[in-house]
């Protein structure tokens, strides 16, 4: 979007957020996988010219298609609340490779205790790490609170899939490659209120449309958190709940029998294909700047807001839910 001036406004999206075309073209350009192929001098030298350009003093012949550039990968590796980089591993740009990995591997490898109580752990520590990468960033969590978060999304996760696992011993094969889905789900609902905490127990900055802060607010912490969780698992489930049925029916060919060994990265190509596509619309299902009506928020806060003076010209209150 742009400014009335003509310049590109850098605190909005490229595309209008308020439908969810615009906000998937926004989330495919910012996760996009190929983002993390970039250096950080390439990413630190974005972050710098879009620091130019704000102060009106980009380098002449900088062209709209250089800042618009500068301002995709600013956004898939730098955190939107404090401006910090962000670790690699915990970036949207690194889901689709880190999460075919360890969903295909989470998928292929699922029998036995070990393999479950391996690859639960493994995803729980990517996704904790994601969770706190992604977390809205102006709510402070405590070590102890990212701890407990990851010991009880591990250790629920690995409960659901070896006590499922242990229920469908008797079952069609098709019903145990369901198990971790559902693991990954149960975790998901441990995982993001826990890392998240800090939200649910001081409320979260909401602010008016033109950006001035109102206060916290509980009813958005739990509007983010849910959002969020509904994301992530709409965003693991084709993949998780459609590989299993291609590789059943792929493993009934005779050529297919021939090559086990490639079972393994065939099912980790089919969750990359689905991620690559589903990364972005699990993440455009809600807006980015969520929004409560004011009689959505908790009455201390909607009396505060009332007393201000310019109180008649706010109907919303807007937050970021983080990712």
């Amino acid at each position: 979007m742009k400014l009335e001036n003509g310049r590109i406004d850098l605190d909005s999206p490229r595309w209008p957020q308020d439908t969810f075309s615009g906000r998937f073209q926004h989330f495919w350009s910012i996760t996009d996988w190929r983002n993390g192929l970039h250096s950080e001098k390439t990413l630190d030298d974005s972050k710098k010219l879009l620091e130019l350009y704000r102060a009106g003093l980009e380098p002449p012949g900088t062209t709209e298609e250089q800042i618009w550039q500068a301002k995709r990968l600013y956004e898939s590796a730098f955190h939107p609340d404090t401006g910090e980089k962000m670790n690699v591993i915990g970036r949207m740009s690194f889901q689709v490779p880190g999460g075919m990995l360890i969903t295909g591997g989470m998928l292929q490898y699922y029998k036995t205790v070990p393999q479950v109580v391996l690859w639960q752990w493994i995803n729980q520590s990517f996704n904790a790490l994601v969770n706190f990468t992604n977390r809205n960033a102006k709510s402070d969590v405590t070590n102890k609170q990212i701890m407990t978060a990851y010991v009880s999304a591990t250790s629920g996760a690995m409960a659901v899939a070896l006590g499922l696992n242990s229920l469908v011993k008797a079952a069609p094969p098709l019903m145990a490659r369901y198990v971790p889905f559902a693991a990954v789900a149960a975790a998901n609902c441990i995982n993001i209120p826990l890392m998240r905490q800090s939200e649910i127990l001081n409320g979260i900055r909401v602010y008016s449309e033109n950006g001035e802060e109102l206060g916290s607010s509980h009813r958005a912490a739990y509007t983010s958190i849910v959002q969020v969780t509904a994301s992530r698992i709409t965003m693991a489930a084709p993949g998780m709940l459609l590989a299993p049925i291609i590789m059943e029916k792929l493993e009934t060919y005779n050529w297919m029998k021939r090559i086990k060994p490639l079972h393994g990265p065939i099912q980790i190509l089919l969750c990359g294909i689905s991620l690559t596509l589903m990364v972005p619309v699990a993440c455009s299902i809600f807006p980015q700047r969520s929004s409560l009506s004011i009689g959505s928020l908790e009455k201390e806060l909607q009396e505060n807001i009332m007393t201000r003076s310019d109180a008649s010209n706010i109907q919303r209150v807007y937050f970021n839910k983080g990712l």
